[in-house]
């Protein structure tokens, strides 16, 4: 059986948690270790309007995460950001692009969203790559922008905008 994107489910927390506590995850986005199963439950139960929490899954299990928010502000509804994590053994197999895909698909076409953006630390070549293949472009630096490990690190922000006025 091959990838499957699909909404979370209750189901789901103890996968999700797992994922988010391997090392490359904690390193690579502003989660800190050890998180509980009760935050995670509560994450799933309480999200707010605009917010989409996808998976993927392979042979029915979670290999990976993404929660899409689509701005409240009135001013900024035509703007969303995520957050993704992946497995680690599914790493560089097309998981992190297939979630992305659903949620710019998401975004194109259902929730009238033209402007995706996201931060990324300067250090993520993968991640980086991936997003510069999906349609987005670096927009600046942030030094010293969150704590890694014991170091401050830099991170870079980039954004995706569906040009209108070409549909």
């Amino acid at each position: 059986m091959g990838l499957v994107i699909r909404h979370a489910e209750k189901q789901d927390v103890a996968e999700i948690k797992a994922i988010y506590e391997q090392p490359h995850v904690i390193a690579g986005t502003l989660q800190l270790p050890f998180p509980s199963v009760g935050m995670w439950e509560q994450r799933l139960e309480k999200l707010g309007e605009g917010n989409y929490n996808l998976v993927a899954t392979i042979d029915d299990r979670v290999v990976g995460q993404l929660l899409l928010t689509a701005c409240s502000n009135p001013r900024k509804r035509h703007v969303a950001t995520f957050g993704m994590a992946v497995c680690a053994t599914e790493l560089r197999k097309g998981v992190g692009r297939g979630l992305l895909q659903a949620a710019l698909d998401m975004c194109d076409n259902w929730l009238n969203v033209t402007r995706v953006e996201l931060q990324v630390f300067s250090d993520n070549e993968a991640a980086i790559r991936l997003y510069e293949q999906m349609g987005f472009l670096k927009e600046g630096e942030h030094p010293d922008y969150a704590n890694k490990g014991g170091m401050l690190v830099s991170a870079i922000t980039m954004a995706r905008i569906k040009d209108t006025r070409l549909v």
